[in-house]
């Protein structure tokens, strides 16, 4: 793996990142085939962005600020919502970082713990950054037709 690029920063998303995050999400090459359904009309509206706590992962080198991935930690339950990476930051240490953010961002509010339903494919990704298995979230057909590994990230 390549390490993080140094221009890279983790700030707050903003309602302005909708947009962006959206076309992230329904992009994302993770979503193809049989998944494609679930992502097809998802939105991160600004509502969205306003009521969590969303966080980018920007290239700070680049003028427009661009969105190299992001996540959502919702604090009640502790759940990690969303996690994306774009296609092509993948293998370089974004999602980590991410993911290490979020853990520190838990830590300071408080949670020994957070969950993470994961899509299927990104479970060894979890698991890689220090989520273990708890179990099996069973299918929920129209919207969700397979089943979902289940993890937690301990907070230490």
């Amino acid at each position: 793996m390549t390490p993080t690029p140094r221009a890279t920063a983790v700030r707050r998303a903003v309602a302005g990142d909708a947009k962006r995050l959206t076309r992230l999400v329904r992009g994302s090459r993770a979503y193809g085939g049989p998944y494609a359904a679930m992502v097809a009309g998802y939105r991160v509206g600004p509502d969205y962005i306003e009521s969590h706590r969303v966080f980018v992962a920007v290239d700070t080198g680049d003028p427009a600020g661009r969105v190299l991935g992001f996540y959502s930690l919702v604090l009640a339950p502790p759940e990690l919502d969303l996690l994306f990476v774009a296609d092509g930051s993948q293998g370089r240490g974004i999602g980590r970082l991410l993911v290490e953010h979020m853990r520190s961002q838990a830590r300071a509010a408080g949670l020994d713990r957070v969950r993470v339903v994961s899509h299927p494919p990104a479970e060894g990704f979890y698991r890689s950054v220090g989520a273990l298995l708890t179990g099996t979230v069973s299918a929920n057909p129209p919207a969700v037709a397979w089943d979902r590994p289940e993890l937690e990230f301990p907070i230490a």
